[in-house]
């Protein structure tokens, strides 16, 4: 039963097995066995998979049970989100040159599940800096998706055309002009024009917290 409620899970996640095995901590080669039926998930293995499967292991392992995963009778918490494949973290000067995620060493690169729906393009950022504060944090992670529109009001990762290095603020639009603004009020340039010197890099669609 592992094998059909596995592969079925996994797909309906948008997971392949490269992500699977990354997230769970295995190799893609146990990822195929236990999908094929030649072996099974056990111990810690088959906690950590039904976890990022947001699954109970019982169900995944033998298709008995309640297919969410076990909660306490009496709880405040309810179901999160269903998450939406893996995506790299990337420095700020890969992003002023992003185009894909094939720019990257997917080895070499922290991912993370996407609570909201995005594109296979979609990025993460660790902020710098104080610019965007109080509303963002210096050590958030930005989720950023070049297939967005940024219309006013957005908050979008953008480029100056003769710097490497991409930066971080909220677009604004009015009168047919464009300036990107710091949400920092206290900030030095809190609004800068756009003057065809700006390429928008993609649309900040989360943002995620270490507590």
């Amino acid at each position: 039963m592992i094998n059909k409620n596995f592969s079925d899970r996994r797909k309906d996640l948008g997971l392949t097995q490269a992500e699977t095995a990354k997230a769970v901590g295995v190799s893609r080669v146990s990822i195929s066995q236990w999908e094929k039926g030649i072996t099974s998930p056990k111990g810690k293995n088959l906690h950590a998979l039904a976890k990022v499967l947001n699954c109970d292991p019982d169900w995944l392992l033998n298709g008995q049970g309640p297919f969410a995963p076990k909660t306490t009778e009496v709880s405040n918490v309810v179901a999160g989100p269903e998450l939406h494949g893996l995506y790299p973290v990337i420095s700020w000067v890969q992003a002023g040159d992003w185009s894909g995620i094939h720019e990257i060493n997917a080895a070499d690169a922290i991912h993370y599940p996407c609570p909201v729906k995005c594109s296979d393009k979609t990025f993460l950022l660790k902020i710098q800096g104080m610019s965007m504060s109080p509303k963002f944090n210096e050590g958030d992670l930005i989720f950023v998706d070049p297939a967005v529109e940024p219309t006013n009001g957005k908050y979008v990762v953008a480029r100056l055309d003769d710097e490497n290095e991409a930066t971080f603020k909220q677009l604004i639009i009015e009168g047919g002009h464009k300036f990107l603004k710091a949400a920092n009020p206290a900030w030095p340039t809190q609004i800068q024009p756009i003057n065809g010197n700006f390429t928008i890099v993609g649309v900040v669609i989360f943002v995620g917290r270490e507590l």
